[in-house]
């Protein structure tokens, strides 16, 4: 399936881009990014950099940040100060226009509704991508994400961090040296939006919506923060930050913490799409993302591994407490991995996969741990990891390649969730779910007027 056209919002990058196009097998993308002459720092622009966008950056500043875009300056106005020297836009449409020739790559922190539209705009005009976690909203936009990136050859990168971690090398050679044998079932977890097991909520989920209408505040661009989802009036409830529970702009707990808890399992056991899913929630509300939340996927048999079924907890569920555990020992309700092999279990503590260790603790102790034998990141680091690559084509942990289909995967979850956590058979070739065609309809939605791939 390929991306629908861009209309009219978008036809100036297309019209600039063909013209630069100079490959046959990339008809439709700038190549500018090739011209960067060794040993200059990448120039790199940033959208959405109130927040982690602005983490990101920090990062990365060792190159030369050259522009940046941002809905809301005042609440950017910190990352702005960072880079004086840096042009400032509101509408990152404006900026690519007037910067497609000074930037080699973009850095994506805006909120998940609009992380296809920057990413696609982007690739389109060749430049190098860094785009926050999930790689999108929606299960079509990372299959069309992801395939624009096949196509513009570019380098990629989803900021899930975790996958810098030693321990996601770990737990791969440790598999490989049947530390628990093949492995036919994995649980994994979050407490968000809650935190470590209190009443404290990183964002409202399952709740109304607000219906008082509180002015804009005067810095913020209203109708460029919805970008492509449907119009509502402003309410602090979804901006800044609060927006993840709330199923226009994120996809809760599962969105945000699942692309990091699910990446090892899905790189270490060389996941892709799903047979089905179904699941279970609190109870599904029209605008708001369920409070809490468990998903159980269904993978088939791929390359030697036999069937896996996976099950995803958020918002304070959790998986059965391993009697391999210590006496009095417990699960950290905040986040992690039990892997269930046919020798043994594997415990993953920490987000992302930071660290493994065998069950029990004494099998543990008696482990021979084989040779290291995975390349490790570049400096320990994701974001130096995007950063060689994007000046010597070195391999990346998280490109689009990997992140689009674990987005997609995760995406569904939410799909399931949204549809009463039926069972739902998934097609992954034609991205449809075959036994309950009501559910399809929230694989994707209609842009706003303006606004498109």
């Amino acid at each position: 399936m390929k991306p629908p056209p861009s209309t009219v919002s978008r036809r100036r990058f297309l019209a600039r881009s063909a013209a630069v196009a100079g490959a046959a097998s990339l008809p439709i993308f700038g190549a500018q990014v090739a011209a960067r002459p060794a040993g200059r720092k990448l120039r790199i622009a940033g959208v959405g950099i109130g927040g982690q966008g602005g983490a990101d950056l920090h990062e990365m500043r060792s190159e030369e940040i050259v522009a940046l875009c941002d809905v809301d300056w005042a609440n950017a106005d910190h990352t702005f100060q960072q880079y004086p020297s840096a042009r400032k836009y509101h509408d990152f449409r404006e900026m690519l226009e007037k910067e497609k020739d000074q930037i080699d790559a973009v850095v994506i922190g805006t909120p998940d509704h609009a992380h296809a539209i920057v990413a696609m705009a982007a690739l389109r005009l060749g430049k190098h991508v860094y785009c926050e976690k999930p790689l999108t909203r929606t299960v079509k936009e990372a299959r069309w994400v992801a395939e624009t990136a096949r196509k513009a050859g570019v380098v990629t990168q989803m900021g899930n961090q975790g996958m810098a971690f030693e321990g996601n090398r770990l737990i791969k050679e440790w598999l490989a040296a049947d530390a628990i044998g093949p492995v036919r079932e994995a649980h994994v977890w979050s407490d968000r939006p809650t935190t470590k097991g209190t009443k404290k909520l990183w964002w409202a989920q399952g709740i109304e919506k607000p219906v008082d209408t509180p002015p804009v505040p005067e810095s913020l661009k209203w109708d460029l923060w919805l970008g492509p989802a449907p119009y509502r009036t402003y309410h602090p409830a979804y901006a800044h930050f609060r927006w993840r529970g709330w199923w226009d702009f994120g996809s809760g707990g599962l969105g945000d913490m699942g692309i990091h808890n699910l990446a090892p399992v899905f790189d270490a056991l060389r996941l892709g799409a799903p047979a089905y899913v179904h699941g279970s929630s609190t109870p599904v509300f029209e605008d708001s993302v369920t409070a809490a939340n468990v998903v159980h996927y269904r993978f088939p048999a791929r390359e030697g591994m036999p069937p896996l079924t996976l099950h995803w907890y958020d918002g304070g569920m959790m998986p059965p407490r391993p009697e391999e555990l210590e006496e009095g020992e417990e699960l950290d309700r905040e986040d992690g991995i039990i892997l269930v092999g046919e020798k043994g279990k594997m415990l993953v503590e920490g987000w992302g996969g930071r660290t493994p260790r065998l069950l029990p603790d004494s099998r543990m102790r008696d482990f021979q741990r084989p040779p290291k034998t995975l390349p490790r990141a570049y400096q320990g680091s994701h974001y130096q990891e995007f950063l060689r690559a994007c000046k010597e084509g070195t391999p990346t942990s998280s490109n689009f390649a990997f992140a689009g289909p674990l987005t997609e995967a995760v995406l569904l979850g939410m799909v399931c969730i949204r549809s009463g956590g039926r069972k739902l058979l998934w097609d992954s070739a034609n991205l449809t779910v075959t036994n309950v065609p009501e559910a399809n309809q929230y694989l994707h939605y209609a842009y706003r007027e303006g606004w498109s791939l």
